[in-house]
């Protein structure tokens, strides 16, 4: 980057949100002390590598900030007006994050000694800043938030994945466990799938297994948990339900997927598929891989009897 030639413009300035009501006299006097860098496309301007010492005001293009890698995608956006490096700034720690020139930018840097003098004299300046780092904790909880929902999440079919299997089975056999309720668990194989992908291709197979979880999830109660454990398996907990009203559920999501002879994908038509289900209910002091294992043995004894029927 490098240093140009900016002439202050105090209308631009204190219409940003840093500056916002704050005195013209004690502004001309900040600007007295900064620059102005231009930035080309790209360019790193603050790195979690390289101590920061100083506040950036976006005044023309737009900077992109990103988390642990450049390559990775953009956590936020920061437009004219956007400051860059508050939280370094203030610490005077290194960056937590990658700060990058979007397109041809220009930023105005200011002095931490310049800007420490400023608040002791405006407390709307203060007030400012404290709001801005307010939305940048709060936009990083969301980016947490998003991540840990994201680890959860079956990419495809986007129902939960084994992952969380095991949070939600710790929730829920412990509230039936203490309220004296029942807890079955269904699990599901999607019959000749291997055969399937071979005739009709690895992306009629996809599209099939998001058939699966399309038609069964949306006959489920918003309390049962259905989970993608794995390849062409699926995992249903079904809370509150023992195990002859668990064995009515399991009947009708498999008559309900039989029923399908043929449906619509992107790739063309496409025909449907059948599933093969294990039943078990949950025992006193079950683990979760026991009642996995009872009810992936029930799933094999399905599969011996001809597959496309429920046992246990």
């Amino acid at each position: 980057m490098k240093t140009v030639h900016w002439q202050p413009d105090l209308e631009q300035i204190k219409h940003t949100r840093l500056f916002n009501n704050v005195a013209l006299g004690s502004l001309h006097k900040l600007l007295e002390t900064a620059c102005a860098l231009q930035l080309h496309n790209g360019e790193i301007l603050l790195s979690p590598f390289n101590r920061n010492e100083y506040l950036y005001l976006v005044i023309s293009g737009q900077l992109k900030v990103y988390l642990g890698s450049p390559d990775s995608a953009p956590v936020s956006v920061l437009n004219v007006g956007d400051c860059a490096g508050e939280i370094s700034f203030i610490d005077n720690e290194r960056p937590s994050a990658y700060v990058l020139a979007g397109e041809p930018s220009r930023v105005l840097r200011l002095h931490r000694q310049a800007l420490i003098d400023l608040f002791s004299q405006s407390p709307q300046l203060m007030q400012n800043m404290l709001q801005l780092l307010c939305e940048r904790v709060r936009q990083g909880n969301k980016v947490l938030q998003n991540a840990e929902q994201n680890a959860n999440v079956d990419t495809l079919t986007g129902l939960f994945n084994r992952r969380w299997l095991e949070h939600i089975w710790e929730r829920e056999s412990t509230r039936c466990a203490f309220n004296d309720k029942p807890l079955c668990m269904l699990m599901l194989d999607v019959d000749y799938f291997k055969a399937y992908n071979d005739r009709h291709g690895h992306l009629a197979g996809d599209y099939a297994l998001c058939l699966v979880a399309h038609t069964l999830r949306q006959q489920l109660r918003p309390k049962d948990s259905m989970v993608r454990f794995g390849g062409e398996e699926f995992v249903i907990l079904l809370p509150d339900l023992a195990q002859e009203e668990a064995r009515a559920i399991a009947e009708r999501l498999r008559s309900s997927l039989e029923r399908i002879e043929h449906f619509y994908a992107p790739i063309g038509e496409l025909p449907g598929v059948t599933v093969s289900i294990g039943l078990a209910q949950m025992q006193p002091r079950d683990s979760l891989q026991a009642l996995i294992a009872r009810a992936d043995a029930a799933l094999y004894e399905a599969k011996q009897h001809g597959r496309n029927c429920l046992c246990g």
